[in-house]
């Protein structure tokens, strides 16, 4: 018999797993351009040096967050992350403090420390649990999961952002995985079986209020790819041009999602 998939497990996995990933890429610019992290990103203010701290910030203060325990009813993915938008300057000054005029070997070694120290203390604590996370309470399997969307949007800005090296890597399961999370917060704020919303392979969901579909090609579809999917959730690209790209495809007199996004920026 096939053990039961444990979710709070993979996503713990996947999470470590990228953050090494951003760790490596990182040394490696290090080592072959260090100026490098005096270049600007595609965040408006930031250089490399100040997103390297930003994702210290992410993964560091997973671990004081995880020792407040709260009774409170926790927020959803979707809730949770909707506070972004209101503490964006509080998200900005920390990672400003965090970054101070710190080298960025030191940055990224610091990384490298908080990435083993949540790994292992991640087991110690249940899916379910609810804890007093930075945003409000929430589970720590949903808190996980968000910190791992936080981590895979920052390894392809990284990406973006020096265009004429390698990529950072971004593991299929990890894209996969918060492609599927961004599609269900959008389902949580737009329910609704009007638009078919296609993500190969990693999610076909039914969304947007209106006359439900029930037999044939849906008359609303919206299809794309996880990455293009992941930049339109979080503010990086618009529907606009990733239709007139080519990278989404949007079929339908309801299926502009343009109000609908992003989902957190």
């Amino acid at each position: 018999m096939t053990p039961a998939r444990d979710p709070y497990a993979t996503d713990a996995r996947l999470l470590d797993e990228q953050v090494a990933a951003i760790v490596d890429w990182l040394r490696a610019l290090r080592e072959d351009a260090p100026a490098a992290f005096a270049q600007p990103t595609v965040l408006a203010g930031w250089d490399i040096r100040t997103l390297t701290a930003h994702l210290v910030l992410i993964v560091e203060r997973m671990l004081p967050w995880l020792d407040r325990p709260s009774i409170s009813r926790p927020l959803s993915a979707s809730q949770y992350v909707l506070q972004y938008r209101s503490s964006a300057a509080a998200i900005a000054e920390s990672t400003l403090a965090v970054a101070a005029d710190r080298p960025a070997s030191e940055l990224i070694d610091q990384l490298a420390d908080a990435r083993v120290a949540v790994r292992e203390a991640l087991p110690r604590y249940r899916a379910a649990d609810v804890i007093d996370a930075a945003r409000g309470p929430i589970t720590v399997g949903d808190w996980v999961a968000t910190r791992l969307a936080d981590v895979v949007v920052h390894a392809d800005d990284l990406a973006r952002s020096i265009p004429d090296r390698d990529p950072v890597p971004i593991a299929p399961g990890a894209l996969r995985r918060v492609a599927r999370l961004c599609a269900h917060m959008l389902s949580e704020r737009a329910p609704g079986r009007a638009v078919e919303l296609r993500v190969p392979p990693a999610v076909a969901i039914q969304i947007v209020e209106g006359l439900t579909h029930t037999r044939g090609t849906p008359p609303n579809v919206v299809e794309t790819d996880p990455l293009t999917w992941l930049r339109l959730a979080t503010g990086r690209v618009t529907f606009a041009e990733s239709a007139a790209d080519g990278t989404l495809r949007a079929s339908g007199s309801r299926a502009d999602l343009s109000a609908l996004l992003p989902l957190f920026s």
